[in-house]
């Protein structure tokens, strides 16, 4: 049995090692950041660790040396100089108005004016302030400023909705940032994180010499635990997970890989965990859906229906560089936002063309986003989905009963929202493709095979069931193309039963209207 405790909730380096938390060592990446760079951003979605590398990084410029025992920066650094940092974290506030943000800032402002006997004048600009605190850290230490600021996004993420607000919130933060630059001869090293950047020219105009690392391969792993890291650390605790589930090693490793893996940070950069989740699910034991708690915000729903976007648009996107820097203070396409928001990651990468491929990174994501749209979309019926989840497993999962999971379909079909229906095949395909998401099913759409694309596979333990779907045909019609193309050859080796099932979806019903299984 393990007996390790876990950092959950816990987001400052210096709390970690101190109260002998699990500590994922990345002191070597924040080394080569620290000494290769002067000013920085990064980019990761939230949970990610981002307050632990600002913390780390902290301590490192405190000259901590004794934080550092046995991890790999005791060993790279060797003078260990200590620097004045002002450290301000943005996301202890919540910004619905401009009093919030006023009251926020003053207090971080004041935190270091008080340190370093700076007359607090509040009538004075911000950036007047963060200039004077600088100079005087500078003045009264004889060393270069560090300066970290972490999500520094956040005010703007929270006045999404009132355009209004977050143009006036865009404009002080910018104001607030400006020093940065101007101030370079009295600085050592400057880093902002936060989840999205909001484009070159608003924000970061007034600090447009800053190095955006967020995709660069060497810096892929800086957050998050890689495939690496998993297998070497953690071995005992994922035996001990599998014990608890009765599951083989392999059946925990996969299930983990499976629920939290698959995040891709640059084109080539490493496989990355959810850390958040990765920990919640081995300190309790138990495959969750933690870092989906929180819900998704619901402006990026409504732009999903406004740029009439489902699931099956969302899981095989391909886009090149430029997309990922887009203004997102003035959203119209959803995809960077999402990118950076942790529900697309990179999937593939074509270094020639410089054309990625994004996608869900896990099915975590994949169900807690499914279960978002039906909780926007139909808030009343989310007992008729815990009626089709009970379904899924006891019809699917536990039985191999198709026939009898595809009448529960019919009566959740019949209570689905009318807004989500368009009478055509891709549309329906992308409704079944989303409910069968929502109960947590292994399920792929469009996959491909020597004669065609299958237009739905499922997964389970015991079983593969390849679907044919078909709008306003027949469900034999559908059996036949199964059989022609003989898509089961693709599964020939697998081992688990296969099964054939053919769909026919009926424009006057807005439902099942037949459908046939064989073996």
């Amino acid at each position: 049995m393990k007996n390790r405790k876990y950092p959950l909730g816990i987001q400052t380096f210096e709390n970690i090692i101190k109260g002998q938390y699990v500590y994922v060592d990345k002191t070597a990446l924040a080394y080569e950041l620290a000494n290769e760079n002067k000013y920085c951003f990064l980019s990761r979605p939230r949970r990610f660790g981002k307050s632990l590398l600002v913390t780390t990084l902290q301590a490192y410029f405190e000259g901590r040396k004794e934080l550092f025992g046995g991890l790999a920066m005791e060993k790279l650094e060797t003078e260990w100089n200590e620097h004045p940092v002002i450290h301000l974290d943005i996301s202890k506030g919540k910004f619905y108005d401009l009093t919030s943000l006023h009251a926020t800032l003053n207090s971080m402002l004041v935190e270091y004016e008080t340190k370093y006997s700076v007359n607090v004048i509040y009538e004075k600009a911000y950036n007047v302030r963060l200039q004077n605190i600088i100079e005087a850290a500078y003045a009264q230490t004889g060393k270069e400023v560090v300066v970290l600021i972490d999500e520094y996004d956040a005010p703007m993420h929270d006045s999404m909705k009132d355009k209004d607000l977050q143009r006036q919130i865009r404009d002080i933060m910018r104001n607030f940032i400006s020093p940065l630059k101007g101030e370079e001869k009295y600085l050592r090293f400057v880093f902002l994180t936060g989840i999205s950047k909001f484009s070159q020219l608003s924000i970061f105009s007034e600090l447009n010499n800053i190095t955006n690392i967020s995709m660069q391969d060497k810096y892929s792993a800086i957050c998050g635990v890689s495939e690496n890291e998993l297998l070497s650390l953690f071995k005992d605790d994922i035996r001990d997970l599998a014990e608890n589930n009765d599951m083989t090693y392999d059946e925990a490793l996969a299930e983990l890989k499976h629920h939290y893996d698959g995040y891709h940070f640059s084109g080539n950069g490493e496989d990355i965990y959810n850390p958040y989740s990765l920990f919640c699910t081995l300190d309790s034991n138990d495959f969750g859906d933690y870092w989906f708690s929180t819900g998704t915000p619901t402006f990026l729903i409504e732009l999903l229906q406004e740029k009439h976007l489902d699931m099956l648009d969302l899981d095989d996107i391909i886009a090149t560089a430029d997309r990922f820097d887009t203004p997102t203070e003035n959203i119209t396409d959803p995809v960077p936002v999402l990118y950076q928001s942790g529900y697309l990651t990179i999937k593939g990468y074509n270094r020639k063309s410089k054309i990625f491929k994004l996608g869900f990174p896990n099915s975590e994501v994949k169900q807690g986003f499914s279960n978002s749209l039906f909780r926007y979309y139909a808030p009343d019926n989310m007992g008729d989905k815990d009626a089709l989840y009970a379904a899924y497993y006891n019809c699917l999962v536990e039985h191999d009963d198709m026939d009898a999971f595809i009448s529960h379909l019919q009566t959740f079909y019949k209570k689905f929202p009318y807004t989500l229906v368009n009478n055509n095949e891709r549309h329906y395909q992308a409704v079944l493709y989303t409910c069968l998401l929502m109960v947590g099913a292994d399920v792929r759409a469009e996959v491909p095979t020597a004669d065609g694309r299958i237009d739905m596979v499922v997964y389970t333990k015991t079983s593969i069931y390849i679907l044919e779907l078909k709008y306003e045909q027949s469900a034999d019609v559908a059996m036949e193309q199964i059989n022609k193309k003989d898509y089961a050859a693709a599964f020939a080796g697998d081992g688990r039963k296969i099964y054939k099932v053919g769909i026919n979806f009926s424009a006057d019903r807005r439902n099942i209207e037949s459908w046939t299984t064989s073996l």
